[in-house]
């Protein structure tokens, strides 16, 4: 459904009476499309302090020595910064702190509309609570950044647990790139886990395929595309009475169509039965359901069904896979979880446990899974997404959803399907057990 509010906004009508009532006032996004590969503008590296890193930040922009990108004309001709990157590895202690002000006060009022700001730190220690104490500093001050930034601007904090940035690559890609519109006020900890690269980086899915749950309308439809234009071949899942949207999803994607009950006993059979060569890359689990009730008026059927669909399916089909090897060494596993999962929601405490139960379950995996099947198990949190089922919501429920977040609207599909792709993607190989919030930094929960 339409955001008539934030069109009615971007009219001199709107900007008037929303400047004068002190209503949100959300800015369009800048989403990634053949228009829109980048920011559109330079990016800006700043240290706070001395850099603990052993070499450079990975950014794919060539950085001028006064650390703009590009090289467009003089300082006063050049575009306004489209990010900035903060490296605040160094940051040990309270006076480390000055240099992150003052590294970024100057440059606030110049970033560009839909800009970006990444600040690079370090995992907290367990033994230097001075060094722990500044280092979760920034966790409060990149979320609250990405709280007053406005203008479609977002903030986000990436800790490396090693000297070697190489890791952060494909996060930096990400991160300062328009697939990340929707992503703000989150906390990422990167592995040391050298990256691989991409054989084609436009294309870094070439060559592997996919399987996405829930493919046949909506958010899983969004991601199987995304996966299919960044290359790979998509196996697209959902039941058999979503069979007629499930076939068109996967012939426009040249893709597979696997109509089925994920909670059968026999579905990670009849998984591997339809997989080219027994085998995958990608398993996205993206099917899900919601019976809402109050815990007073829920039966234990509702209860039932949104545990076995959202949860123990989950479990079952990941557990099934990995002990087969049907996920190939260097792959990934994408669970949906969401921010009910997070914070909770009325009338919801069957979907909350379960996609609680999806994060635990990724928290839980990872580790392990990596170490004995070389896989990365990732989540994604969506928030308020602009779908069929959100669009059935009661006008103002709506109208709250959307507004509750820090880019004052909704997400859409495809925002949730880009953070997929960047999880899949084989360069990604050193986020590992993190769970990413595609929510525009939603105002509930942590």
């Amino acid at each position: 459904m339409a955001d008539r509010y934030l069109h009615f906004t971007g009219t001199p009508p709107g900007r008037f009476l929303t400047r004068r009532l002190g209503l949100p006032r959300p800015a369009p996004l800048r989403r990634f499309g053949p228009a829109a590969t980048d920011l559109g503008g330079p990016v800006i590296l700043r240290t706070a302090g001395r850099s603990a890193l052993d070499g450079p930040l990975p950014l794919d922009e060539p950085l001028t020595p006064d650390g703009t990108a590009g090289t467009a004309g003089t300082q006063a001709e050049a575009p306004r910064p489209a990010a900035v990157v903060l490296d605040a590895t160094g940051v040990a202690g309270v006076a480390d702190l000055a240099g992150v002000h003052s590294a970024l006060h100057p440059l606030m009022r110049s970033l560009a509309p839909g800009g970006r700001i990444v600040v690079v730190g370090a995992r907290p220690s367990a033994d230097d609570h001075h060094q722990a104490a500044a280092q979760q500093a920034l966790e409060g001050f990149t979320r609250s950044l990405a709280k007053e930034t406005g203008g479609g601007r977002t903030a986000n904090l990436v800790r490396l647990t090693s000297p070697d940035p190489a890791a952060a690559a494909s996060t930096l890609r990400f991160l300062l790139s328009p697939k990340s519109a929707y992503v703000s006020g989150q906390v990422l900890e990167l592995t040391g886990t050298a990256p691989a690269a991409a054989a084609d980086p436009a294309r870094p899915l070439a060559g592997r395929t996919a399987l996405v749950t829930g493919a046949a309308r909506g958010i899983g439809a969004a991601v199987a595309e995304v996966l299919a234009r960044d290359g790979a071949r998509v196996i697209c899942l959902d039941v058999p009475g979503a069979g007629a949207d499930l076939e068109r999803t996967a012939d426009a994607l040249d893709g597979t169509a696997l109509p089925l009950d994920i909670t059968t006993g026999d579905a990670a059979d009849r998984i591997v039965a339809a997989l080219p060569g027994g085998e995958l890359d990608i398993l996205v689990h993206n099917a899900g359901i919601t019976r809402d009730r109050r815990l007073a008026n829920m039966s234990a059927d509702r209860w039932s069904q949104v545990l076995d669909v959202n949860l123990a399916a989950v479990l079952d089909t990941t557990d099934a896979l990995l002990k087969r090897g049907a996920v190939r060494r260097g792959g990934s596993v994408v669970a949906t979880a969401s921010i009910a999962g997070i914070a909770g929601n009325t009338g919801q405490t069957n979907y909350a446990a379960s996609k609680a139960g999806v994060i635990g379950l990724v928290r839980s995996l990872a580790p392990r899974a990596a170490a004995a099947h070389g896989v990365t198990v990732n989540a994604v949190a969506p928030g308020f997404i602009e779908t069929r089922m959100t669009a059935a919501v009661p006008l103002f429920i709506r109208e709250a959803g959307r507004r509750m977040n820090s880019l004052a609207q909704g997400g859409l599909p495809v925002d949730v399907a880009e953070a997929t792709a960047y999880l899949a993607d084989p360069a990604s190989g050193a986020v590992n057990g993190q769970v990413l919030r595609v929510c525009g930094q939603s105002l509930l929960g942590a």
